[in-house]
This record gives structure tokens, sequence and C-alpha cells, in this order.
């Protein structure tokens, strides 16, 4: 794992370097898995990503696995139980958009929506593969973002601002967005062509 080049906002943390080169940029279609990466990008607004990382085992355990189903029916008792909870971010806002996102994919789900198929709508139902060659050209929302959190918010969901949904695009490899000079740049375009 060392002598590769790596992008730019990975630290020597082994936990990092691995959602670098494992997870970051990796197409991802289930359905929970994408649900767990919204709430995970919405409780990292004001924080860094390596600190939600930190914690996601803790999530995991504290918010059932993530599932859907479960997280929905949370009530004042359980939101009470979250924020004394030191595996998670304990802010009262993010626990609670937690619980309404998981309302609101619910209500996605009855409908006969797909989650994955909602979200990669909006990039074509395939990965943009960008190119970009230093970590400064790399744009903190785009179009496609703008689109999907406007998306998102009239459904009811929140925590889901341009930038989270960009960062979100970017985890779960609806984007590319690794340097060029990124040894993972090329495996994940490879992966992209996969599924064109």
């Amino acid at each position: 794992m060392t002598g590769r080049t790596r992008c730019g906002w990975v630290n020597d943390d082994p936990l990092y370097i691995a959602y670098h080169d494992e997870e970051w940029g990796v197409p991802l279609r289930d359905d929970r898995r994408l649900f767990e990466m919204l709430v995970l990008e919405g409780a990292q607004a004001g924080l860094s990503w390596y600190t939600i990382l930190k914690k996601r085992d803790g999530y995991r355990r504290a918010f059932d696995g993530f599932d859907p189903d479960r997280v929905a029916r949370y009530d004042e008792k359980k939101v009470a139980s979250l924020l004394q909870d030191p595996g998670i971010v304990r802010n009262r806002l993010k626990v609670q958009a937690a619980i309404g996102n998981a309302r609101v994919w619910l209500n996605l789900r009855e409908s006969d929506v797909r989650f994955s198929d909602f979200l990669w709508d909006f990039t074509g139902g395939k990965p943009v593969v960008n190119a970009w060659r230093r970590l400064k050209d790399v744009p903190a929302s785009t179009p496609a973002s703008e689109a999907m959190s406007r998306a998102l918010k009239k459904l009811g969901f929140r925590f889901v601002g341009p930038t989270i949904c960009y960062a979100f695009m970017q985890a779960v490899g609806m984007v590319n967005d690794h340097t060029t000079t990124c040894f993972r740049w090329k495996e994940c375009k490879a992966l992209a062509e996969e599924l064109r």
C-alpha cells in the first residue's frame, strides 16, 4: 500500500487509506447502503469526513445498521438516547434529520421508486468520470448535485444541500473524482466503463 500516489485529502490513518482505496468512488447501487451514506454525509456538515468515518461503526450500532424501517420508528425517547451516545455526532438537528430521512426513504419505496434508481438518474444511470489533475480543481458542487439537492428537499429530505449531495455522489461512485495522479482514478474509471 505504501509508495502509491493517492488523492491529496487522504491522511496516513490505515482506516482512511482503506476507505479511499476500497470504497470512495466505487459505484454503489444498494438502497440501504445509499441511505447510510446519505445520512453520514449529512452528519458531516460542518465537520470533516475523517471525523465521521471514525464514528461510522458507532453510527451503524446506534442507528440499527441504518435499517430505514427501524430508524423511521424512532421516537423522542430514542432521540434522547442517541444524543447521549458518544459514538455519533450528538447534534439534535442531524439526528432528527436522519429519522425524517428514513421516513421519506420509506415513502419512496411505498410508491415503488427504488432509491438507487432515483439517485442515479442524476448522472444518467452511469458514473461520471472526471479528470481533475489537482485537488483544488475538484468542485464543491455541480449542476447535477444542485438538481439532486432540490429534488431530495422537495421530497422532504434534510441535510442534503448541493455540497453534501456532491460529496455523496463522489463517495458512492456516481462521479469519479479521484485525481488523475491517484492510482485509483484508472481503477474507478475501468469500473465506470463496465457499467456503460
